[in-house]
């Protein structure tokens, strides 16, 4: 008895069809966005990347059609708009929620917490990386690095900050965002969606009022190099975390209680204290001593 190739689940390598077209009045107003973003450059080649964002914005993720799209006003075959859309990952190749939540599991991040973070985020969401939940509110993934190690662990939403996270923070955070409550990143501007994300990233301004007086700069941890530099912070001091005592700069002990951050050092709704988990909270890091000692 002898069984056909698709009851032996193998493919043939049948061609897909063509991607389905926009409806016309999607492919008019996308077509008039286009020629915006596509005079900026000397080369149109150049706006590849701008209008994966544009048809990202439309549809939540880069789909053929939306491919196909950037290939025809570019004069580019699909190969070519495929081969940039699989290269960048901020590009999205299948639906995905309202909310992209990135936890950093680069090393720095790792160590103080961030895989404990993402490990406890799926098993609480009930998803794999790259995942979404049920009611398409959060998708989850693991980020190699969000370039703010001084602020670790770092988690992401629609590539806006929430520093210092714990495993308990992070949870509270996806629950206001599946609950439709509003959360503020620890700096940036206030959150949107995924797909009006994607817009603003295709070089359209964000029009919210105050959006983008919000965004700001570096925060407190990333000057303070540039604070000593000047002359302009206090001299280092000595911290032990285990008995909540410092030193002078004599070297004599101080008897400090726990460090309590004030609202201007954490202006996240989501913040966690300075004392983040460890990924191994079993063998915390001892007393920091002076070199020599």
């Amino acid at each position: 008895m002898t069984t056909s190739s698709s009851e032996r689940g193998i493919s043939l390598g049948m061609p897909e069809l063509p991607a389905p077209a926009y409806p016309d009045d999607v492919r008019a107003r996308l077509e008039t966005d286009a020629r915006e973003i596509i005079a900026r450059y000397p080369d149109s080649r150049s706006a590849l990347l701008p209008l994966l964002h544009l048809v990202q914005a439309e549809e939540g993720h880069v789909t053929r059609t939306g491919m196909q799209f950037c290939a025809d006003v570019l004069e580019l075959t699909t190969a070519e708009v495929t081969a940039v859309a699989t290269f960048y990952t901020m590009y999205r190749r299948k639906p995905s929620g309202d909310y992209q939540v990135g936890v950093c599991t680069n090393t720095l991040c790792a160590v103080m917490g961030g895989d404990a973070i993402f490990t406890e985020l799926q098993e609480h969401l009930g998803v794999g990386n790259g995942e979404t939940t049920d009611d398409g509110k959060v998708t989850l993934e693991h980020i190699e690095c969000n370039a703010a190690c001084d602020f670790a662990p770092v988690v992401m939403v629609n590539w806006e900050f929430f520093d210092n996270q714990t495993p308990a923070t992070a949870k509270r955070l996806v629950d206001d965002l599946r609950a439709g409550r509003p959360v503020e990143p620890t700096r940036g501007a206030p959150l949107c969606t995924f797909k009006e994300t994607a817009r603003i990233l295709a070089g359209f301004p964000d029009e919210r009022p105050g959006a983008v007086e919000a965004s700001g700069g570096a925060g407190p941890a990333s000057l303070v190099g540039l604070r000593l530099a000047r002359g302009e912070a206090a001299p280092a001091r000595v911290v032990h975390p285990r008995e909540g005592a410092s030193q002078d700069r004599d070297g004599a002990p101080q008897d400090r209680g726990a460090h309590e951050p004030s609202p201007s050092e954490h202006l996240s709704s989501h913040d966690a204290p300075q004392d983040t988990s460890a990924s191994d909270p079993a063998h915390p890091a001892g007393p920091t001593a002076e070199e020599g000692e």
